[in-house]
């Protein structure tokens, strides 16, 4: 059998509040996939990667034998309630610190109701695309939302420990997707910012008529006003973190390159499936960051093997972990089993082997499970 190596503390560098509401089966498997939509006729999520590591490791905090069967487990879920079951959960994660995204929809726990639940520090992530949907709807004009978008953008990063923004993958209205090397022109983003205005007022309005708008509400609907908002947030110094989705971290090059040397950290969030690329790119520039979320719970058995590849092509100063997490404290429990067990038999098996010893294997452990996060983002 493998040696493994002992990962002890964590700090979750990007994760999202949990429901306060109870679940039935249908809605609580419909979050054990990506899409958050029902399984096809005849199947299930916990058939897959996810839900089997679900199936694994939470039932033992509730009082379950492992791998019992879903509807046993939603009984038990139900019967302890929602808050005693979230707390039996995250606490039992071993994470130490978490980074919470609070720009999701949804009933979800914030920073200060994590941290007590898990008993664990807690820090918000402020959502970019969010911020200024939230600015918009106080501001009339064009020139007063920009101005009221640049200082909700500098009073965020008072409280914050860090921006998160969305990477497109496909183009929006004719804009081909990119992060852009450098800040629109005034001309430019006045011209997106009263486009992307309008549109919200005519979505307004479509509500209270009860019918429907053309839509594009969402920043991304004008790349050129989110540019502007990405490199207002940079200026701050706060780390920016980048959520990939199915985009190629390819396209990020010539981002990467030209913030290269202004003070702010970016951090390639969830490259998976494209992985390998994301932590390519960490180890050619020194600002550049690759996240491990989402691998450990979407790659299941397999998930020692998919670190391996990134640790093939990144510095080890360059990784952090991150649960990816959102809805569920179950996915929060798995990110953190999932990610201990898969990088402790990779590290524990280049120590069997000679190539490494077990203290520099123990360093690595800390280094990628806190060490790491705690130095780009400032924490005590």
């Amino acid at each position: 059998m493998t040696d493994t190596v002992p990962v002890a503390d964590l700090v979750d560098q990007n994760c999202h509040g949990v429901l306060r509401t109870e679940l039935g089966l249908g809605t609580f498997e419909a979050r054990l996939g990506a899409a958050r939509a029902p399984a096809a006729p005849g199947t299930t999520f916990f058939d897959t990667q996810t839900g089997f590591a679900v199936r694994r490791w939470c039932p033992p905090l509730l009082g379950l034998e492992a791998h019992c069967p879903p509807a046993h487990y939603l009984a038990r879920r139900r019967e302890l309630g929602v808050a005693e079951t979230s707390r039996r959960l995250l606490r039992a994660t071993g994470v130490s610190a978490h980074l919470v995204d609070t720009g999701l929809p949804g009933d979800l726990t914030g920073p200060a109701e994590m941290a007590s639940a898990a008993g664990s520090q807690a820090r918000e992530i402020v959502r970019l695309e969010v911020l200024a949907e939230h600015v918009a709807d106080t501001s009339g004009t064009v020139d007063t939302f920009l101005v009221n978008l640049g200082e909700a953008v500098h009073t965020a990063a008072f409280s914050a420990v860090a921006f998160t923004s969305a990477v497109a993958v496909a183009p929006v209205g004719g804009y081909a997707p990119r992060v852009a090397t450098e800040p629109p022109g005034p001309v430019r983003l006045r011209a997106a910012a009263g486009r992307w205005l309008a549109r919200r007022e005519e979505e307004r309005r479509a509500a209270r008529r009860g019918t429907r708008g053309r839509g594009g509400g969402a920043v991304r609907a004008e790349p050129e006003l989110l540019d502007h908002l990405r490199w207002s947030a940079m200026a701050c110094g706060l780390p920016l973190q980048l959520r990939l989705g199915a985009a190629d971290p390819a396209r990020l090059a010539d981002f990467a390159a030209a913030t290269q040397g202004h003070g702010c950290d970016l951090v390639l969030l969830h490259g998976y499936p494209h992985h390998r690329q994301a932590a390519a790119l960490a180890g050619r520039h020194p600002h550049v960051y690759a996240d491990l979320g989402t691998v450990p719970a979407r790659t299941g058995a397999r998930a020692a093997g998919v670190l391996a590849e990134i640790m093939e092509l990144a510095p080890f100063g360059k990784l952090l972990f991150s649960s990816g997490a959102q809805e569920l404290p179950e996915l929060h429990l798995v990110g953190a089993r999932q990610f201990r067990e898969a990088l402790g038999r990779v590290l524990g098996g280049w120590v069997e082997d000679g190539a490494w010893t077990r203290q520099d294997a123990a360093r690595v452990a800390t280094m990628i499970g806190s060490g790491n996060a705690r130095r780009v983002y400032g924490l005590g």
